[in-house]
């Protein structure tokens, strides 16, 4: 079983773990990044952080699920947004914060980028999760 914690002698992080430690003899899954393009491969919420934010974790709920994992199993994220402006992160990140990956917590890393790989694409999100017993 993963254990999360928060450093004592660090800052006090928002809805997140500084470290996650997976003991010996666990499966450990590494999800590529979610996106937010539907089943047709349709970029979803043009131009909308709120809207990409919330498709990229119902794609990684679904990957997730695929490898018999919940939101609660994740130990880790990597959530890039192509911005430079920190209220557009915050806007994310406080979508990734209602989105369920917050129990735990896990840990995770919030960076602003200069582009991601399909064209419009604004988040995405890679992530490691502790397979179940």
């Amino acid at each position: 079983m993963a254990h999360r914690m928060t450093v004592p002698g660090l800052f006090p992080p928002p809805d997140y773990a500084h470290v996650a430690v997976v003991e010996t003899g666990r499966r450990l899954a590494f999800l590529a990044g979610a996106v937010p393009l539907d089943r047709d491969g349709k970029l979803v919420g043009a131009d909308d952080f709120v809207a990409q934010t919330e498709q990229v974790l119902a794609n990684l709920a679904e990957a997730l699920t695929a490898v018999g994992c919940e939101p609660r199993d994740v130990v880790a994220t990597t959530v890039s947004v192509a911005t430079s402006d920190p209220a557009d992160l915050s806007r994310v990140w406080e979508v990734v914060r209602a989105g369920g990956l917050r129990t735990g917590p896990h840990t995770s890393t919030l960076l602003g980028v200069a582009c991601l790989g399909y064209t419009g694409q604004l988040v995405e999100i890679t992530a490691v999760a502790e397979v179940p017993g």
